[in-house]
């Protein structure tokens, strides 16, 4: 990995250019905000690739000098080509970094990682969340306090049908009475995937500073780190074994 994290964002970019209000709200792209916090940081170098680029902007050589991938996604799963999602998951499984945020969670790639429907229950009704914090020693949130409140969001409740995480990071409360897991981690191969929930494209979300603040952590979470290199196979044994020959075959004589 370079000193800098290298992070792509990648957006399909459909409703910023298909509905004159969000296009307000987002006039760079998703994409173009989530890039614009990244930037402010020292230590990360974000680019941005979308939807409708070739290959998705997701190219060999572009996965190959990412880091860590943060995917938005929502009205525009179905497009995603099959051989693009096995490429994103081969670099995942290699160490690469997952970000998937809000609508994401119905993304082929999530969808394949986690291995269920990744469903849920949801209501656009301009509701508060209030993000807690649940582990409040994880990297993730650091600089945050005991919770994060959103004036208004799109509501996602339980059950959210998604494997146990191995790390719980926040919890969303929702005044309609609903509760939701909303930032949760894995390990997926050698790299590391985090969800994170907030982010509906009609909400200025992503310019919120503790948001961008949790994002900024999770990059730094998701990055590879230096680690052994993983071996698969039959291999022959460490130490002097009298009765294996070293060809993958017990010696004659002894069982």
């Amino acid at each position: 990995m370079a000193d800098r994290i290298r992070v792509t964002v990648w957006n399909e970019f459909r409703h910023e250019q298909k509905d004159e209000e969000i296009a307000k709200v987002y006039p760079k792209g998703i994409h173009g905000a989530i890039a614009e916090g990244l930037a402010q940081q020292g230590d990360i170098t974000p680019r941005t690739a979308t939807l409708d680029e070739p290959e998705h902007g997701l190219t060999e050589q572009a996965l190959d000098e990412t880091d860590v991938l943060i995917w938005w996604g929502h009205m525009a799963h179905g497009e995603v080509q099959d051989e693009i999602v096995e490429r994103v998951y081969r670099r995942v499984m290699d160490g690469m970094g997952l970000i998937v945020l809000h609508s994401g969670h119905f993304s082929k790639i999530f969808k394949k990682l986690m291995g269920t429907t990744c469903n849920l229950k949801w209501r656009e009704a301009d509701e508060k969340e209030r993000l807690w914090v649940v582990a409040p020693g994880h990297p993730i949130v650091k600089g945050i306090g005991e919770y994060i409140e959103l004036p208004r969001e799109e509501m996602y409740g339980e059950h959210f049908d998604i494997p146990q995480p191995d790390i719980q990071v926040f919890v969303s409360w929702f005044p309609g009475g609903e509760l939701f897991r909303s930032g949760n981690c894995w390990y997926r191969g050698a790299g590391k995937v985090f969800y994170f929930r907030p982010g509906h494209e009609t909400y200025p979300t992503y310019y919120n500073e503790q948001i961008r603040t949790v994002l900024a952590n999770a990059v730094r979470w998701a990055a590879p780190i230096e680690r052994p290199g993983r071996s698969f196979g039959n291999f022959d044994p460490l130490e002097d074994l009298p009765w294996y020959d070293k060809k993958n075959k017990p010696t004659e004589g002894f069982r």
